[in-house]
């Protein structure tokens, strides 16, 4: 039985940003040719390849603003591609870094003091698990250790 699941951004979000609907900043998104070294697709949870073109936009992953919305670059492929299937297995194009910030959020969206770090890759779905027996911790997001971009969200199953 799983106890969370990786969840990486909506379709139907996706979509809109490929049709070139506004990013969290208003503006459409930017459209890029990938030279084949580390730009991950938010939907499909896989790298962007060698010659494909993607988009990068700015994202919040919070229904609302208030003031621990937190908004930054995202990059997504300019095609479309299937939604990454949501399960307890980290998704192998993360297994590459060396660590992530994991952090928990409250179910008002606020961040829940105390539950961010830096956590080594191979401790994320245990460091996730205990977050998330936390009765104050609704999800938990996963960023960049080294530029805080979003990555995904991580739910209770």
């Amino acid at each position: 039985m799983s106890l969370f699941r990786f969840i990486a951004i909506p379709t139907h979000e996706a979509r809109a940003y490929r049709r070139g609907e506004a990013d969290a900043y208003g503006m459409k998104p930017e459209r890029k040719t990938s030279d084949g070294s580390g730009v991950p697709c938010r939907h499909c949870l896989r790298n962007v390849a060698a010659g494909e073109d993607y988009l990068v936009l700015a994202y919040r992953p919070f229904p609302a603003l208030q003031p621990y919305a937190e908004t930054g670059p995202i990059f997504l492929h300019a095609r479309e591609c299937d939604r990454a299937t949501e399960t307890d297995v980290l998704p192998p194009m993360f297994r590459a870094t060396p660590d992530y910030i994991l952090r928990g959020y409250s179910a008002e969206d606020r961040i829940v003091y105390g539950t961010g770090g830096v956590v080594p890759t191979h401790l994320i779905c245990g460091r996730a698990h205990e977050l998330l027996e936390r009765e104050d911790v609704a999800y938990v997001h996963m960023r960049s250790a080294r530029n805080n971009c979003y990555q995904l969200r991580i739910e209770r199953a």
